[in-house]
């Protein structure tokens, strides 16, 4: 993989930028396409020009996708819209972002022949799980547009592995968590909001009664996946990105620290969550590596 060049969308974002970051340091020439309505320029600010290439694009909008796929190796595809409230109030608008906008990116990896397309696809399509640790042989059970513009994506870039034979694999993320998580968002349902907190001194604000447990990754062991099944012989495939570990929100925000203030539980949203991942851990040998105490400390050291 060294001096190969990728695509990565919503290479301004929370994640993205850490991918970016990691790509950067294995000799990546990498090409940003972001539209900067959640992602920030700051994000990127520390990499040579040389390096790395910022377009500010909108990839459910644009006419023409290709000129920016020309000599590309790989495509990391996370650009799209995460937030299940604002999906449910317009779920028109997160359909032309995460589903018209992945058939866009879809087209142009495929017209340029890419050597792997990899997608960040959601656990929010297994809805409820009724089998816990979870793994992709799960029912889907999908209870929200964000979740179903999702999986309407993952789809997507399963039929052109099939039927245009462009290789892909798709990553079923969990929690995700880490430097530079945005304050509002998706992933910010109890990280960001609790580093908000603390860091203006309030009350770290948990919903219901913190009993339910999420599994939490830290964007490094994520990043890390993603370069090494990108490096792999593996197309194809779906995997599940998560810990292999729960724990409840009372017990992360008692790793924060400070008062609490209980707020009512949002609608939709699972008790548990749990990802088996033996299928990646045999696949490519990898494992995460940051425990959430570890991860924690690192993120009020920033």
């Amino acid at each position: 993989m060294k001096g190969s060049r990728s695509v990565v969308t919503g290479g301004a974002g929370f994640i993205g930028s850490n991918l970016v970051d990691h790509l950067v340091r294995i000799d990546h020439k990498v090409i940003v396409l972001d539209n900067f309505v959640s992602g920030k320029k700051a994000n990127l600010a520390h990499h040579k020009k040389k390096d790395v290439k910022i377009i500010r694009v909108d990839i459910s909008k644009s006419k023409n996708l290709d000129k920016y796929f020309k000599k590309v190796d790989y495509v990391f595809h996370l650009a799209g819209l995460a937030e299940i409230i604002p999906s449910i109030k317009n779920p028109k608008k997160y359909f032309n972002t995460n589903v018209l906008g992945t058939l866009k990116v879809v087209e142009a990896a495929k017209r340029a022949g890419v050597k792997k397309l990899i997608y960040a696809a959601s656990s929010s399509c297994y809805g409820s799980p009724k089998n816990l640790p979870t793994s992709e042989k799960e029912k889907i059970d999908i209870k929200h547009p964000y979740g179903l513009t999702k999986f309407l994506g993952e789809q997507l870039v399963l039929k052109y592995a099939t039927n245009f034979n462009m290789p892909n694999i798709s990553f079923r993320f969990f929690n995700v968590y880490g430097p530079r998580l945005n304050m509002s968002g998706q992933y910010s349902a109890v990280f960001g909001n609790f580093l908000k907190q603390k860091k203006n001194n309030k009350p770290l604000t948990i919903v219901g009664d913190g009993k339910q447990t999420r599994d939490f990754i830290h964007v490094d062991d994520l990043t890390n996946a993603f370069i090494k099944v990108a490096k792999s012989r593996l197309v194809n495939k779906i995997y599940n990105l998560g810990s292999g570990k729960e724990i409840s929100i009372n017990k992360i925000a008692n790793l924060f620290g400070g008062k609490k203030t209980f707020i009512p539980k949002r609608p939709k949203e699972p008790k548990r969550s749990l990802a088996n991942i033996s299928k990646i851990k045999k696949d490519i040998n990898w494992k995460p590596t940051i425990t959430i105490q570890e991860g924690i400390k690192r993120l009020l050291k920033n």
